[in-house]
């Protein structure tokens, strides 16, 4: 489009004009001296072309610093207009249980000024479970951040009795709503109860970090369990058989539909089960009668032997090895990669050779996606330079020309720090799109020195008057960047974490990648570009010895 319809707009629109508007004259007067001082600065730094170059290996140095300092995560955590309440109750609760333990969350939810609805739902996945949804006010009638409400009901959460309660951000990548940032999973090859001892002294040494909260486990031992065990000979005297004690069990206590009816237009079903408080303790399960021979009914104290017990709730495998997973939560100020390192510590110190760990969920997608981005980056790198080696058919331009990549890593990488951004997925999407971004101005300085050298201008020369006359496409090239990327970097509303991140890195690696770029690809070409035969570019020899005797022109290779 750029190539056909901007030509066409141009004949449309542009006329010619016999004189300048005195608009266009004072910024040309602003243009031209700005275009003399930078030249000037260009010719000094051309004279001390080792300070250029220290000054490039500090600010590589201080980019790799801001790479290593910088918090890792997978995604930030994004105000989607909804919050979730999680809440366990102990083992063995009634679904009655849990269901009051959501109630307590209600009502904070009604004390919230930004609450738009909100409902509570019970027993999911399991009975001692329970998962309360907040939906808040638009974006436009709230003041307050979706975070913020989380952090303000997060104290009123673990002050709530009888329950574990706290509050949870939904992921930013569509995973399950119940998905926590930390989901570490031990697995071992051994009997469940020292499984769970190992993780005992795994949890003793992780509680440690301060920035992991909420740490839970799916491995529950002590879940409370009712084994009715048959005397089959007894069953057999009395003329009952099996399968009857095991329906009238399943009716009596878990209940059973047998029919509808109907009164007023209104259907109702008949459930037969007995009352909750003939049903509360397992002594209540030999108060029971069943049938037996002959239609006479007989107490189930007389047939069966109850015994209370504990057994597990689950026994999970991962990697076809017994495993546990340990969730939590996120402490305010830390990131998903420190926890996991506090993790892989306290791992090494607890478990030793006996157990072997992995990763699930958001953890696992964080360090897979960290991994694979490094890869990407490279490729990037790696493309953009054989592209330019065969379109300059030289492998020292291209490299005198990617010099400016770090220098726009590092205002970048400056600029998240300084916003308190972090590495992620979105902000690693903004320096890979800045190397493709801040190369179009090393193209440009080196091509027309080249031109300029094919043409008999000595080195210095030509890229003094390449760099000069480049400028103003540059900073036009460069403004244009940073203007168009300065709304997603103030952006707000829905979804303005994640476009924040991509902003910040375009404008801090634009703007300081392009200020260093003026000097260090001039210094860079003086210093690596070599000269080479003219007939290359097409351009007789003879004739521009003849026009410049004093120059041996040359072009860089």
């Amino acid at each position: 489009m750029a190539l056909t319809l901007t030509p066409m707009m141009c004949s449309l629109l542009l006329r010619h004009e016999t004189k300048h508007s005195w608009i266009y004259n004072r910024i040309e007067a602003g243009f031209v001296a700005f275009t003399g001082g930078y030249r000037r600065l260009l010719t000094t730094a051309l004279k001390h072309r080792w300070v250029v170059v220290v000054g490039w290996l500090i600010t590589l140095g201080v980019g790799a610093w801001l790479f290593t300092s910088l918090k890792s995560e997978l995604s930030p955590v994004e105000d989607r207009g909804v919050l979730f309440g999680v809440v366990s109750a102990p083992q063995g609760s009634t679904p009655q249980y849990t269901a009051d333990q959501l109630k307590p969350l209600e009502e904070l939810y009604s004390q919230v000024p930004e609450a738009f609805a909100y409902t509570a739902i019970s027993g999911f996945p399991t009975v001692v479970d329970g998962t309360t949804v907040l939906r808040l006010k638009p974006w436009e009638e709230r003041t307050k951040k979706q975070q913020q409400i989380a952090e303000e009901l997060r104290p009123k959460f673990a002050a709530i009795p009888g329950a574990q309660a706290f509050p949870l951000n939904p992921p930013s990548l569509g995973q399950s709503f119940r998905s926590t940032p930390i989901e570490f999973v031990i697995m071992a090859q051994v009997p469940y109860p020292e499984l769970q001892r190992l993780v005992d002294r795994f949890l003793e040494e992780a509680r440690k970090f301060p920035g992991a909260l909420n740490l839970q486990t799916d491995l529950r031992l002590n879940t409370p369990e009712v084994r009715v065990n048959i005397n089959r000979d007894k069953l057999g005297d009395l003329g009952v058989n099996v399968d009857t004690v095991g329906r009238t069990l399943e009716t009596m206590l878990g209940g059973r539909q047998v029919t509808r009816f109907k009164r007023d237009g209104e259907q109702y079903d008949v459930i037969v089960q007995v009352a909750p408080l003939e049903r509360s303790t397992p002594a209540d399960i030999s108060e029971i009668y069943v049938r037996g021979r002959n239609g006479e009914m007989v107490q189930l104290a007389n047939l069966v032997e109850v015994k209370e017990g504990v057994a597990p709730q689950s026994l999970n495998h991962f990697q076809r090895l017994r495993a546990v997973k340990i969730t939590g939560t996120l402490a305010p100020g830390y990131s998903i990669d420190e926890a996991l390192k506090a993790f892989d510590a306290a791992a090494k110190v607890t478990l030793g050779a006996a157990a072997q760990t992995g990763l699930d969920g958001q953890s696992r997608e964080f360090r897979q996606s960290g991994s694979e981005i490094y890869l990407v980056f490279v490729l990037a790198l790696l493309f953009i330079y054989l592209v330019l080696a065969a379109q300059f058919e030289s492998f020292v331009a291209p490299f005198v020309i990617m010099l400016s990549v770090p220098l726009s890593m590092t205002g970048a990488l400056f600029l998240l720090w300084l916003t308190g951004g972090t590495l992620n997925i979105y902000s690693q999407v903004g320096l890979i799109t800045l190397v493709g971004l801040i190369t179009k101005h090393g193209i440009l300085i080196v091509e027309f020195a080249n031109q300029l050298r094919a043409k008999g201008e000595d080195m210095l020369t030509a890229v003094i008057d390449s760099a000069t006359l480049r400028l103003r496409p540059i900073l036009m090239t460069t403004g244009a960047m940073v203007l168009g990327a300065v709304p997603l970097a103030l952006a707000f509303g829905a979804g303005a974490e994640s476009r924040t991140q991509i902003g910040w890195v375009i404008v801090g690696g634009m703007s300081f990648g392009t200020l260093l770029t003026l000097f260090v690809v001039p210094v860079a070409y003086t210093l690596l570009a070599r000269r080479a035969h003219i007939e290359a570019h097409g351009i007789d020899v003879p004739t521009v010895a003849a026009s410049a005797p004093v120059l041996k022109p040359g072009h860089a290779d």
